[in-house]
């Protein structure tokens, strides 16, 4: 029996990672510190902790700690830990997205340019990363017609050129039209290029443009010249006007009452490359330092090429821990800047400009959603928590229902749970359905912080009339009045309109009929595969499941003696008492039950 209490006591005043985790052993929280004993004894002190850290703490069953050297040491095996058991409770990426990168082999006699998301350490350059994946395919094909470098992936000399070669997109260096030094002169230019030199390779070609055009070869040098032309206006296109810095990440934070979002700038050779934003819901709680730490953990743990500067409003707590991380695995110093004036300031402003507009935009659109149910149903206030249930089966056999949760608009698959059905044997939907809805609404009524959280504002069935009032009838069961309306559909099993208890039918716009039709669809989604898996399950089981005393290990061995059940049937007493774990007794039941 682990005692918290006494456990508490134990804690070393030595820096390490504690692990909290819950009845099942599951992992909820990963954190550092460097003091383990005072950390760790915080959480379950009676301060003014916040709605999350509360919630977490009533789940907390039992912790472990490791002690380690230093504080960075433990951020390093924090954000190792964190990587391994996404905790719920930490700030965590919902997608592990790997940027693009080009690649230019340098080690081929012609060089290829392409399209990697996968740095090795092969010799070759590589160039990025790309958040917009578009910007980095047309940079390639960009590269590919203006350079006429090879286009072919399996290089090889042939017996005539392609046809890349006779319109002009290949010097076609597999028939030897070009020598290896003037098409490595390409790919010096090509990489100056994407290294952002744009003023160096101007000049160079400049100069051979000059060349071509005084030996009076006019073709050439018009050639060299729209190349120039090209590049300049790629450059210009990609140009952030009034940054004097060559390489940041840019970080901005904004937060409202649900969400935080937060944007990231990358600036590369002066450019603006690209930008990405992530949504995190159910930080509001959390100060914006621990929101930034945590993410910064999360976005560069598997980075393998990032700038030496990154600029966020906020200074830190464990700054000095995080730049010591960061320039360990990007193996060169890197700096957390958090910058007081000036346009690196307004670059952060505008970064934060930017993640405000991408959730408010992001929070109206489903507002809008949210506001047009209330308004349509006549409720009291804006649902923002929505349930809906569906029941599947065959026949009145494998009978299982699916729960699909709408959280501030947006369907969350992790809360959709799934259910047996346990009182009812025939097929009776109502029923089944009454019998959920009452197991689900007691969930929250006995423990409100548990896995199926609070209430509903409303709920939705996959049903008419009678599927409403069995889910009324399961509301006076535990004593709670919630609105409940059905999802009435056409001749095509669509979605055609929202109906009360009287047959009274709403209809809804198309923008709220997909947000219905959606919601409708995952909560079939949802029980419909949960049947199957039942229903699989079932099928595959023998009669020996059946019978009592018969577990998972005895039955193997008896399949793995006989072969099947109808020779187990066959066989006699003395055979059956062979086998590993079968008694006399067992053996005679078996016998009989066969």
């Amino acid at each position: 029996m682990f005692d918290i209490e006494e456990e508490l006591k134990k804690l070393p005043e030595k820096p390490g990672v504690y692990l909290m985790k819950d009845k099942d052993d599951t992992v909820i929280y990963v954190g550092k510190a460097v003091v383990l004993k005072n950390r760790v004894r915080q959480y379950f002190r009676k301060n003014n902790k916040t709605v999350r850290i509360e919630k977490m703490v009533s789940l907390i069953d039992h912790f472990e700690y490791i002690v380690v050297g230093s504080e960075d040491e433990a951020l390093i095996l924090e954000c190792n830990l964190i990587k391994k058991y996404r905790p719920k409770f930490n700030v965590l990426l919902k997608d592990d997205k790997t940027y693009p990168y080009i690649k230019v082999d340098m080690k081929s006699d012609y060089p290829s340019v392409f399209m990697t998301r996968k740095i090795q350490n092969d010799g070759a350059k590589y160039f990025g990363p790309y958040p917009n994946v578009s910007a980095a395919k047309e940079m390639v094909s960009f590269i590919k017609e203006k350079f006429q470098i090879r286009q072919c992936k399996n290089f090889r000399n042939q017996d005539r050129a392609c046809l890349n070669y006779h319109i002009k997109k290949c010097l076609a260096p597999c028939m030897k039209y070009v020598s290896k030094e003037d098409y490595r002169k390409q790919i010096d230019q090509i990489c100056l290029l994407l290294d952002g030199k744009i003023d160096s390779i101007i000049k160079t070609l400049t100069e051979e443009m000059n060349n071509y055009s005084m030996n009076l070869e006019f073709e050439k040098a018009a050639s060299v010249r729209d190349r120039i032309l090209a590049i300049e206006r790629v450059s210009e296109k990609q140009k952030v006007s009034n940054i004097s810095e060559n390489n940041i990440d840019v970080i901005g934070l904004f937060k409202n009452e649900v969400t935080v979002c937060i944007e990231i700038f990358f600036i590369r050779n002066s450019k603006m490359i690209g930008r990405e934003h992530y949504f995190f819901d159910e930080l509001k709680d959390m100060n914006e330092d621990e929101i930034v730490s945590g993410f910064i953990k999360q976005f560069y743990i598997d980075k393998k090429d990032f700038p030496s500067k990154i600029m966020l409003r906020y200074d830190l707590e464990e700054k000095e821990a995080l730049e010591n991380w960061l320039s360990n695995i990007g193996n060169r110093k890197v700096t957390l800047k958090s910058p007081q004036r000036g346009e690196k300031l307004r670059f952060v402003e505008m970064a934060e400009l930017n993640s405000r507009i991408t959730l408010e935009n992001k929070v109206k659109d489903k507002t809008d959603i949210l506001i047009e149910l209330r308004d349509v149903l006549e409720l009291d206030d804006i649902p923002f928590k929505i349930e809906s249930f569906d029941i599947s089966n065959i026949s009145g056999s494998f009978i299982v229902a699916g729960m699909c949760v709408a959280q501030n608009g947006v369907i969350k698959r992790n809360m959709s749970r799934r259910f047996k059905i346990k009182t009812v044997f025939d097929q009776d939907d109502p029923r089944c359905m009454q019998e959920v809805v009452t197991r689900r609404l007691k969930q929250s009524l006995e423990n409100p912080s548990g896995g199926f959280g609070t209430l509903p504002d409303l709920i939705l069935a996959d049903g008419g009339i009678t599927q409403i009032r069995a889910i009324k009838a399961a509301m006076n069961e535990v004593g709670v009045e919630i609105p409940v309306f059905g999802m009435v559909k056409d001749d095509k099993h669509s979605t055609r309109a929202l109906v009360d208890e009287d047959k009274n039918e709403f209809r809804i716009s198309e923008s709220l009929f997909h947000f219905i039709t959606n919601l409708q669809d995952e909560v079939h989604k949802t029980a419909i595969e949960y049947h199957r898996k039942v229903r699989d399950k079932e099928m595959t089981k023998s009669k020996l499941d059946y019978i009592e005393g018969i577990g998972e290990k005895k039955r193997t061995e008896l399949l793995k003696k006989f072969g099947s059940v109808k020779k187990i049937k066959e066989a006699d007493i003395e055979e059956l008492i062979k086998v590993k774990g079968i008694n006399e007794a067992l053996a005679k039941k078996l016998k009989e039950e066969l």
